[in-house]
């Protein structure tokens, strides 16, 4: 079975979504190969900008930063239920394009899953700026990838036109919101739902599959 999910490192029901992901992964009874896909909720954001994320919501979305706090409140405590410790008063808005461009690299050396997680505790509990490359670079090593090829694409374009198919199939599949799992090629689930909900997803997934090879 294989799992598609595309989402964005700095999303915060990207990271909600994970957790469930694998929680419903855990109860299903056959392996389930992962892979994430980027996608970017805002590919104009600067490398490391200097508002708050609570700044950014207020003005993007036109509220005022008491209503954005407030907000991210109620997210953060969704998070607290998952086991996530969120710190989104003390992340800074940037650009994720370099870390999904180490995410491809890291898919290529079989440890996707140990950087998606790492760059995204990163963001969300120690409230690191995800689009410096000086962080970028020690992450990478602490999320097992080679250090020499990581810091060769933080210092060229490799892995851009990846990230970019990425999108470009996301835009053909009609995803606009993320997270966004497409389940064995058969189902597609939007957004952070249940792991009740996505692990009915993989078992509806398995017996059509089962259905299938019967008929065959």
């Amino acid at each position: 079975m294989r799992v598609d999910v595309w989402s964005d490192i700095v999303c915060p029901w990207c990271y909600i979504g994970k957790r469930r992901l694998e929680q419903a992964i855990a109860r299903f009874s056959e392996p389930v190969e992962v892979v994430y896909h980027s996608f970017e909720l805002d590919p104009s954001a600067p490398a490391v900008a200097t508002e708050s994320t609570q700044q950014h919501l207020a003005s993007t979305y036109g509220m005022t930063v008491e209503q954005a706090v407030a907000a991210q409140k109620r997210v953060s405590d969704i998070a607290a239920t998952e086991g996530l410790d969120y710190r989104l008063a003390e992340t800074t808005w940037g650009n994720s394009f370099d870390a999904h461009r180490l995410l491809q690299l890291a898919r290529t050396q079989g440890v996707q899953e140990q950087a998606k997680e790492r760059l995204m505790r990163a963001y969300f509990t120690e409230a690191e700026a995800i689009g410096d490359p000086s962080v970028l670079r020690r992450l990478s090593a602490e999320a097992g990838l080679d250090a020499g090829e990581a810091a060769s694409v933080l210092e060229g374009d490799a892995y851009a036109d990846a990230v970019r198919d990425d999108e470009r199939r996301a835009a053909e599949l009609g995803i606009h919101g993320v997270p966004f799992f497409v389940i064995d090629g058969r189902y597609a689930v939007e957004g952070a739902q249940p792991a009740d909900l996505l692990l009915s997803a993989l078992q509806r997934a398995q017996a059509d599959r089962l259905a299938a090879g019967d008929a065959a």
